[in-house]
Formats: structure tokens, C-alpha cells, sequence
């Protein structure tokens, strides 16, 4: 464990009583997103530790965004009771969010943890067993929770604008090249894992219920590099009242990134909706008549941050709560083994009180993507 400049006093409280983070993996989503977030919530949010098992990335990361506390997997620990982190952001492999999870709740450091969860159920229940008997708030990372496009898109379902909302539709697919982590299954690779829980959280959130059965295909070019995980997927979730989500991801098809809600009288179409780095627009149409609206780029990111540290400083629970995330893991988990035996799988889902609303909506400007260190996003350049 390296400390960068002047040690903080381990008495010392927080300064200007921000919580204070580690941000745990320094991967791609980290570098282009995370760190930079910080930046936008300097209101409640200090960035003050960084785990990483790259030395390089260490190094010229603390440098570039003045962190004193550096620290490899092997001295998280260390990390975790140094004083100076009262919350960490998990950004690891999904493989790795359990345990990283469950030693921070363990030493009573807060968890902003990336999505997926997890990648089992029961890994999903021991960090929420975690969280409650160590008294730290928990909270999953779905930064279009905080979305105004998104925020804007449930208010106007649940409005009745559309009529009685009966379909909700969505394609989410993109190019992942060969040896990305997303192609890896021990690491939790796989659509349904890395972009499917976007289609299927949304479909929740607008229709503010839980599915009851759940149906789905995979299928695979035979391309070397979809060995291990589905090509894409299709799935299809039943909700009460007989309503219909259906959605399809795909990691070997051109970028599309769109939902759209249909109800008795209208629908509403969401284009970029799952984008932190477009402008994202909605095409309403209702009695024939269609309205367009664009929101700008903004930082989800920081959002993020702003909400959960506000959560931890006034003892609130979190909305997108350990039990959001278990709910995902659930359905994902159903869809792959309906997609095996090639039947319905139903569903029993906790129950959901809490959803997000226009509350929840946080407005901060868009970050300009920094240079990376050794570390590259998902899609091949020419894609």
C-alpha cells in the first residue's frame, strides 16, 4: 500500500465531510467514466484510494487525479481500514463483485457496485446479508436510474399518455472484439450479463412491475470469438395483466442502442437510451401526432455519486438497492435456462416498493473522454 504526498491523519474526518472513495478496478469503465465523475460531485464525493493489481495504471492514474492512497488487490484490506475510504465503487470483473463487496461491508465501508450484481442469486443475497448486518448501505450501480431521458420516459408511461402500456420492445447490440472481457464466461461474460440487464431493468422500471415467466433463444455464428458466450439472445418476458416485454442483445451486430413502449393510444420511442456518451432523443406519438425531444449528453456517473453519498451522509436506502440487482441476476439467470432447454421458466421476484422517478434526476455536464492507460473499450476501432 503506497500513499502518495502527505499522509491524512488516521483521526482526521472527512474533508469538508465528503465521503470518501475507493474506486476498486481500474478497467475501461473506470478510466472513461468513474474517475472523471469525480470531477462533477466535488458537492459530497471525494475520490481519495485506487485499487488496481497494475502498477502502471497505479502510478499515472493517482498522479493524474491527486490520490494519496494506492493499493493492489492483495492490500484491499489495508485499504478498506486505512481510515481515509468511508465507500468504495466496485468496477471489477463480475466474478469479483461478491467478494469485493462482502470484505468492504465487512470492514464497514459503504458498496457502489457495478452491474451486474452478480452472477448467481445466492452471490446477489450474501452482499445484501452482508450490507444489513454490518449496517452499510448498498447500492447498484444503474446510472439511467438518474437519467433524465430514462426518468422522463417512466413519467410519461406512467402518466397514461400512451394508454394503458401493453408492449415494450428493444435492441441493444453492439460489435465486442475478440479477447474483450465481456467474451470471457468464468469472468461472468455473455449479453444477457453485459447489455441485456439494460433492456430488462428498463422493461421493469417503465412498466413498475415485476415479470412472471420468462422465455428466451440464444444463438452463435460459430465465430471463434463466441466460444464461451451467447452471440445474442432474445427474450421475452411476461408481466401481469399480459403484457409483453420482448428485446434482443447482440455482441457481433452493428451499435443500436433503442426501446419503445406501446400503449392503447400511443407510443413512446427512446433512442440512445442506454447511452452515457450520446445525446438521446424521444420520438411520442399519440393520436397520430409526434412530438421529438433531445437531452444532452450529461454525466450519469456523477450522478450516481451524488445520490449514493447523499444516501450514506443522511442514512437513507438506496432506490436501485442490492434487491434491484438481485431481481436482474434472477431474470438473466431464467433466460439462459430457458434458453438451454428451450422452455418458459417462471418466475417468483421479490417484491419491489421503491422505483426510480424524476426525483431522481441529476444534472450534471458531460465529461470529455480522457486519455487511458492500458485499458480499451469493448468495440473494435473500425466498428
Amino acid at each position: 500500500m503506497k500513499a502518495r504526498g502527505r499522509e491524512r491523519h488516521a483521526s482526521a474526518p472527512s474533508p469538508g465531510g465528503k465521503i470518501r472513495y475507493a474506486v476498486v478496478g481500474l478497467g475501461y469503465i473506470s478510466q472513461v467514466a468513474v474517475l472523471p465523475a469525480f470531477a462533477h460531485a466535488t458537492e459530497n464525493s471525494q475520490l481519495t484510494a485506487l485499487v488496481s493489481d497494475d502498477p502502471i495504471k497505479l502510478k499515472e492514474l493517482a498522479k493524474k487525479y491527486e490520490v494519496d492512497l494506492t493499493c493492489s488487490n492483495d492490500e484491499y484490506d489495508d485499504c478498506l481500514s486505512s481510515e481515509m475510504v468511508d465507500a468504495v465503487y466496485i468496477a471489477l470483473p463480475n466474478n469479483m463483485h461478491r467478494e469485493y463487496a462482502v470484505r468492504a461491508a465487512r470492514a464497514g465501508v459503504h458498496v457502489l457496485c457495478e452491474k451486474p450484481m452478480a452472477l448467481t442469486e445466492e452471490a446477489c443475497k450474501d452482499m445484501i446479508s452482508a450490507a444489513d448486518e454490518n449496517d452499510v448501505k448498498l447500492m447498484i450501480a444503474y446510472r439511467l436510474h438518474f437519467d433524465e431521458a430514462n426518468l422522463k420516459a417512466v413519467e410519461i408511461v406512467q402518466s397514461r399518455k400512451l394508454g394503458e402500456p401493453r408492449i415494450f420492445n428493444s435492441l441493444f447490440t453492439m460489435q465486442v472484439e475478440e479477447g474483450n472481457i465481456r467474451l470471457d464466461k468464468k469472468l461472468g461474460g455473455g449479453t444477457l450479463y453485459d447489455i441485456g440487464i439494460y433492456c430488462i431493468n428498463a422493461a421493469r422500471y417503465l412498466f413498475q412491475e415485476e415479470p412472471i415467466e420468462v422465455f428466451a433463444f440464444s444463438a452463435n455464428n460459430g465465430e471463434k470469438r463466441f466460444k464461451e458466450v451467447d452471440e445474442m439472445t432474445s427474450g421475452v418476458l411476461r408481466f401481469p395483466a399480459e403484457r409483453l416485454a420482448t428485446f434482443t442483445t447482440s455482441f457481433g451486430s452493428a451499435a443500436l442502442s433503442f426501446y419503445q413502449v406501446i400503449g392503447t393510444k400511443g407510443n413512446l420511442v427512446v433512442d440512445q437510451a442506454y447511452s452515457y456518451a450520446e445525446e438521446r432523443k424521444h420520438e411520442l406519438t399519440v393520436d397520430g401526432k409526434t412530438e421529438k425531444t433531445s437531452f444532452p449528453k450529461r454525466d450519469q456517473f456523477a450522478a450516481e455519486l451524488l445520490y449514493f453519498s447523499e444516501c450514506v451522509m443522511k442514512d437513507e436506502d438506496p432506490e436501485p438497492s442490492g434487491t434491484e440487482g438481485l431481481i436482474d441476476v434472477q431474470i438473466i439467470r431464467s433466460l439462459y435456462r430457458s434458453a438451454a432447454s428451450g422452455k418458459p421458466v417462471r418466475l417468483d421476484l421479490p417484491e419491489r416498493k421503491k422505483r426510480p422517478t424524476m426525483k431522481q434526476d441529476i444534472k450534471r455536464p458531460a465529461v470529455t473522454k480522457p486519455k487511458l492507460v492500458r485499458a480499451k473499450g469493448p468495440r473494435p476501432k473500425s466498428s
